[in-house]
């Protein structure tokens, strides 16, 4: 079966389409198909709204299965308006490319005592048939620092200023061993067991 995820984000696709491969379900992303809807506005409030958004608007165009997909980041400590939220990589009206990101998350974190803990919040939606179904998840104990590694995971930047604790290691230096004890932990079996379960609905 032939899915879209509603993404041209990689790293995002990649995470979940070996794992996918076992259900017979093939990933393919914005970059896989012959139409271009344009840039889709991000209008919701939450990652769920927002995944929403992105694959109702190619699931009309192509009527396929379709997977949107959202993330919002919240970090302890900093006010309101300071909060990411939504606007992970928006930042005053301006998208930023990874390099951009690295730095303006790193002198965020300078600006505020070096370390600062942090939560990401995902919001996933598939369309099919028709139905809705949708999930939301966390990722939490871990810290961002004021120092990036030189490694980087294209699509995810953030992975380059991330701690985590248990293994007192960047995310992106993270072995496979590693990876796969963190993997437990993030949700990622159940989030392929979410989407399976909505395109048998």
């Amino acid at each position: 079966m032939e899915v879209l995820f509603a993404t041209t984000n990689m790293a995002k696709v990649k995470k979940y389409k070996e794992e996918l491969k076992k259900y017979n379900i093939d990933l393919l992303t914005i970059n896989d198909i012959d139409i271009n809807i344009g840039k889709v506005k991000e209008t919701g409030k939450n990652a769920i709204e927002n995944a929403y958004i992105k694959a109702k608007a190619y699931y009309d165009k192509l009527n396929m299965p379709t997977i949107g997909m959202d993330n919002n980041l919240f970090i302890e400590g900093l006010p309101k308006d300071k909060q990411p939220g939504i606007y992970v990589r928006r930042i005053k009206g301006k998208e930023l490319n990874d390099d951009e990101m690295i730095k303006y998350y790193t002198d965020l974190v300078k600006q505020n005592g070096g370390k600062l803990n942090a939560r990401w919040v995902y919001g996933m939606v598939v369309l099919n048939n028709g139905k809705e179904n949708t999930y939301t998840w966390k990722k939490e104990n871990f810290n961002f620092i004021d120092k990036p590694s030189t490694k980087r995971n294209p699509g995810y930047p953030l992975d380059s200023i991330t701690i985590i604790p248990e293994f007192n290691k960047y995310l992106v230096e993270l072995n496979e061993a590693e990876k796969n004890k963190y993997k437990k932990n993030d949700n990622t079996n159940e989030v392929v067991k979410f989407i399976v379960k909505s395109l048998k609905d």
